[in-house]
């Protein structure tokens, strides 16, 4: 080799050396600024975390400072926004494992960005001039300008929620590592709740105007479902109050009960062929059977039409409580003290109205008239304005969230904004994104026996077939808790004095819905009868028990379905009832 070739292949190697030099250093200063950067980012939206919790606070306590909150909200995310779209950052984006990574940090970043500056801002600004007290009854009647104000920033908020949310559900992430994967699960479930909170939000400043009134006066019929007596939407409607609204202006129009509107049992309505196969012509005929079928806009229309035929007066809607969301209610209003001289607390309200009333009196038209009292003094003190606003917003959260707040609109448009809510007491509905079943549970006895029953349920998906097929399986349990000598022991009011069954003696008439375009495959009974029916498409089995103080019956189905990511069920709102995923004994059943 020749000194001049030698000389050449040095030069090279030492020109190979450096451009590699430097590509390594050009690397690490790239790593370096990507990952100074991704620190800032996090800290970044650490603080924006805080800050929220700092709006949140003042948004109960101290609106006028959520301005400056939500100003330092908006400078942490636009940070952590910056610092993850450089051009650096989106080079190395496109480099393999590393890539998406960053990819993913910096969707998170963008997501959260954007639905504070573009969705919350605006509704944060708006919230910021409001009193939360003005939200409250003021001697009868709310200022309705602050819920119309809201309504445009809220759907805003709403629409920017939901594809936040949607940004972050859509990301791949099969290949990233834990220390990525963990905050973006936990910034995808945050994302989902400020998008049901926002929605929810969008669907209050919707509603509420035109429901109190701000169109013009309206009249709603309000049922209060009695527990102690089962009927799959809650209990039987037992006293019933018409409230009028006008212009935010709330005042009680009249009361009645179950028997003064059922007139001797003449049908109210036709029912289809499916729901008379299954239910009968009850829910017709009398007014205390109207929540028999699990869905409420059929009891708003059958309610109404009940109160009309027996008053005259028309009314723009139906809502119905129970006595469990009546005491949540009450941490709201405090002690309300009765005219018999009672004082009605969250605590006591479920004993007293459920079981206490049936001792102290024989007489139904006593009864009615305590059940009537309780209502109007509740309404009073929640009209008065003496009631915290925001216990009285957790209360009415709390109490749509179990199902015993049901809401019913004639008007076509205002029932649109409920659907897909809790509030409109639908059928179990099966899609892409869950499976549903139903259990609804009915007195049979014809007596107050239900509120010393109780309903346990469990359910969760089965190991698959050997064919690849999913299943689902459900186990349903109804058990008596009376005193042992119920049938000498409690009065006969609440016993039904042996009219249907001999006294002591529960009998429940359970329905369970299976989910839509699912399989039976198996199902079983510890006791009690089984009947078949279907009702909109969904199959239904009815089962009836018998059960002596002390007793238990027990119901398992296992389905084939599709697999979805969610399995839930909706059941009647009991007193007293538990629900687990253990499912092995009814996952049993099936061949």
């Amino acid at each position: 080799m020749t000194s001049a070739s030698l000389a050449r292949r040095r030069s090279a190697g030492r020109v190979f050396a450096i451009v590699t030099g430097v590509v390594l250093i050009a690397a690490i200063a790239v790593l370096a600024w990507v990952g100074v950067r991704a620190l800032l980012a996090q800290q970044h939206l650490s603080s924006a975390q805080a800050v929220a919790g700092e709006v949140q606070s003042t948004l109960s306590t101290e609106p006028a400072a959520m301005a400056t909150a939500a100003a330092a909200l908006a400078d942490e995310t636009a940070a952590a926004r910056d610092l993850t779209s450089d051009p650096v950052w989106k080079l190395v984006e496109g480099v393999p494992w590393i890539g998406p990574q960053l990819s993913a940090v910096s969707t998170v970043a963008a997501s959260i960005d954007t639905l504070v500056r573009s969705g919350l801002a605006p509704l944060l600004d708006v919230a910021a001039g409001l009193d939360v007290s003005a939200f409250a009854p003021r001697d009868g009647a709310i200022d309705l300008a602050p819920l119309i104000a809201m309504q445009q920033p809220a759907a805003t908020a709403a629409s920017a929620a939901a594809q936040s949310a949607a940004s972050l559900d859509d990301l791949d992430t099969a290949g990233l590592v834990g220390a990525v994967r963990q905050p973006l699960a936990e910034a995808s479930e945050l994302m989902g709740t400020v998008a049901t909170a926002t929605e929810a939000l969008a669907r209050a400043t919707q509603l509420v105007p035109p429901m109190l009134g701000a169109d013009g006066p309206r009249n709603y019929l309000v049922l209060f479902q009695n527990n102690a007596e089962w009927r799959s939407l809650g209990g039987i409607p037992g006293a019933v109050i018409l409230v009028n609204t006008d212009g935010g202006r709330i005042s009680l129009a009249g009361e009645s009960d179950a028997n003064e509107l059922t007139q001797g049992g003449e049908p109210i309505a036709a029912l289809s062929s499916e729901v008379q196969g299954i239910y009968g012509l009850d829910p017709v005929r009398f007014m205390h059977n109207t929540t028999l079928v699990p869905d409420f806009a059929l009891t708003g229309e059958l309610s109404r039409a009940f109160w009309e035929r027996a008053t005259g007066t028309a009314v723009d809607g139906v809502i119905s409580i129970d006595p469990v969301a009546l005491s949540y209610l009450l941490r709201a209003t405090g002690p309300v003290t009765l005219p018999s001289g009672d004082v009605l607390t969250s605590e006591n309200a479920v004993p007293l109205l459920l079981n206490d009333v049936y001792f102290r009196y024989s007489e139904p038209a006593e009864q009615d008239a305590f059940f009537a009292s309780a209502a109007a003094a509740v309404f009073g003190a929640l009209t008065s304005g003496e009631a915290s606003p925001t216990a009285l917003v957790e209360a009415l959260v709390q109490a749509g969230s179990e199902d015993r707040l049901l809401i019913w609109n004639e008007r076509d448009e205002e029932q649109t904004v409920l659907e897909g809510t809790t509030l409109v007491g639908a059928l179990p509905v099966t899609d892409l994104e869950a499976t549903r079943f139903g259990v609804f549970v009915n007195d049979g006895t014809g007596s107050k026996m239900d509120y010393y029953a109780r309903l346990e349920t469990s359910l969760g998906w089965c190991e698959s077939a050997t064919d690849g097929t999913t299943r689902a399986g459900l186990s349903v349990t109804v058990r008596s808790e009376a005193p042992a000598d119920a049938a000498t022991s409690l009065p006969g009011y609440i016993t039904g004095f042996g009219t249907f069954v001999p006294e002591g003696l529960i009998r429940t008439v359970t329905y369970i819905y299976m989910p839509q375009g699912s399989t039976v495959l198996g199902d079983a009974a510890t006791a009690g009868t089984l009947g078949p029916g279907t009702h909109d498409g969904r199959q239904v089995v009815s089962w009836t028990s018998d059960l002596w103080p002390g007793e238990s019956a027990t119901y398992e189905v296992v389905v084939q379905t599709p697999y979805t990511e969610l399995l839930e069920l909706v059941r009647t709102p009991t007193l007293f009832g538990t629900e687990d995923a253990d499912v092995a004994a009814a996952c049993g059943v099936a061949p």
